[in-house]
């Protein structure tokens, strides 16, 4: 006999009845946060951390929680004096047409990752191509370890844009073409959505003259 809904034991209903959402919360003082929320950079783990405004504030200042953990910044910036072509993109040897470089102070080294089926592929840079390359930058001096990183795109035309950007955007860039690719070359979807992704990314930017942090 099958039981009624009137019948049916707590053990059931937990599997035929919806749970809501759970709420994000912060990682460090577990007190729920918006869906906007701020990130940490655990630099011992490799990890973003979701954080609260309260926790975020205080990671960002010196010594606080001996170093481990560092707020993802909010700015982003883009230098129009600093112009990159095909030539600079062979030289840093990256096999696609996105990717983002950081560096990673832990390791003491320059980072490059870019989006892939199988999520976020890295490769390490050469210093003497970073150096050729971005070295001249703006940007690169602006550049803090860990929590920004620098978000290039290679246009058709053979024009690349660069912007200065806050590193968890970057990953979160990595898991919407994860989430999207289709085929060899990622498909329309994906493509379409790099591009209104970088569109934002160009609205969001100043000048690197006007780019006094938030």
């Amino acid at each position: 006999m099958t039981a009624s809904p009137a019948t049916r034991t707590p053990g059931l209903r937990r599997f035929v009845t919806e749970r809501a959402p759970q709420p994000e919360r912060c990682e460090l003082c577990t007190v729920t946060v918006p869906a906007d929320h701020r990130h940490l950079v655990d630099t011992e783990k490799r990890a973003l951390v979701c954080a609260c405004a309260a926790c975020a504030l205080l990671m960002e200042q010196p010594g606080a929680a001996a170093g481990r953990f560092r707020t993802v910044p909010a700015r982003y910036l883009t230098d129009p004096a600093h112009r990159l072509d095909e030539s600079a993109w062979d030289t840093l040897q990256i096999p696609v047409g996105v990717a983002f470089l950081f560096r990673n102070a832990a390791l003491d080294r320059l980072v490059a990752l870019y989006p892939s089926p199988a999520g976020a592929t890295e490769s390490e840079l050469e210093p003497a191509a970073w150096t050729e390359v971005l070295g001249g930058s703006r940007l690169a001096a602006l550049l803090e370890p860990d929590v920004e990183a620098l978000l290039l795109l290679r246009r058709a035309d053979g024009h690349c844009e660069c912007h200065l950007v806050p590193i968890d955007v970057c990953y979160e860039l990595v898991g919407r073409m994860r989430l999207l690719w289709q085929g060899f070359d990622g498909g329309a979807e994906a493509r379409a959505a790099l591009d209104a992704f970088f569109t934002d990314v160009a609205r969001r930017a100043r000048p690197v003259a006007e780019g006094a942090r938030p």
